[in-house]
């Protein structure tokens, strides 16, 4: 098996960034989910509830500087704010968990309300402030501004085996859901379809995953990812029927990943150091991916 896909989303439920090769920290890749928008209660906003935050195209500079384009080209480019400089913090929540977050300055607000509504953009300043759920992870585990863990897996296999549900369901035709409708940070090619619920921890290239959590999907899988356009109840009708774990319906794998003891080169193969700072590693497309344990502990629950 293979990395075949990286995706980064430096605005939650906005457009992504797919590079080559990314840094993993150990609440996600870098730069993913750094910022998002808070609704003037503090909590979270995302395609659930405004699907046209998928038409917004972002970037991310090396300073971690973000850039945002509207579908009409209107760009702004927004200095990430910091408490150390003095900008002003304020109290959001994602999925319950309360944080506090920096404020973007006003210009950036004035253009998501122009092109979004009343939101205040705000930046994650401090990653170790939002803590994995205790339930799936371990003391000290924390996430980016993620629904709830620092990656996401899925596999090209699963996808493929979904789109053969799918048009079963629709004898008269149906698109063919991409990938991207499922906004995962890696894809994993050449394994069996599904194979993937019964994995316990892998490698990717030079790092090591737990998989703890089979990721439930929401209606952000009927919104097209390229226009901002709901598309119908696939694939969660499917879904739902076929792939139920957790009573919930399922596509892909929330990952954590573990500490490396050492640095590896990936040339070479030797070790040349040990890894004390915010960067595990660094993921590569074609890296190799291997199954570390394996051992089924979420049972599908059919309504075929």
């Amino acid at each position: 098996m293979q990395l075949s896909g990286l995706h980064v989303y430096p605005v939650k439920s906005m457009y992504r960034v797919s590079p080559d090769s990314v840094s993993v920290e150990p609440w996600g890749l870098a730069g993913d989910r750094r910022w998002m928008l808070a609704d003037p209660t503090g909590r979270f906003v995302s395609q659930r509830e405004n699907p046209a935050l998928a038409r917004i195209r972002t970037g991310l500079g090396p300073d971690g500087a973000l850039t945002l384009t509207s579908p009409g080209g209107d760009r702004i480019e927004i200095a990430a704010p910091a408490v150390t400089a003095g900008d002003p913090l304020a109290e959001v929540e994602v999925w319950g968990t309360r944080f506090r977050a920096a404020e973007a300055p006003k210009e950036a607000h004035e253009w998501i309300a122009e092109h979004l509504g009343e939101y205040r953009l705000v930046h994650l300043d401090d990653p170790h402030a939002r803590p994995v759920d205790p339930e799936y992870g371990e003391p000290g585990d924390t996430v980016s501004m993620a629904d709830g863990y620092p990656l996401l897996l899925t596999t090209t296999a699963s996808l493929a085996r979904l789109n053969e549900l799918v048009a079963a369901a629709h004898p008269d035709g149906h698109e063919t859901l991409p990938m991207e409708r499922f906004r995962p940070n890696v894809v994993v090619d050449g394994s069996e379809p599904w194979a993937e619920d019964g994995w316990r921890r892998i490698r990717i290239g030079e790092l090591t995953f737990r998989v703890v959590k089979p990721c439930g999907r929401c209606v952000v899988t009927t919104t097209d990812q390229e226009t901002g356009e709901r598309r119908g109840a696939e694939p969660l009708r499917t879904l739902a029927k076929h792939h139920r774990l957790r009573k919930q319906a399922a596509f892909g794998m929330n990952l954590i990943p573990e500490r490396p003891a050492t640095v590896t080169d990936h040339v070479t193969g030797e070790v040349t150091g040990h890894v004390t700072g915010d960067v595990l590693g660094v993921l590569r497309l074609g890296d190799e991916v291997e199954v570390l344990e394996d051992g089924r502990q979420w049972s599908v629950d059919s309504r075929a």
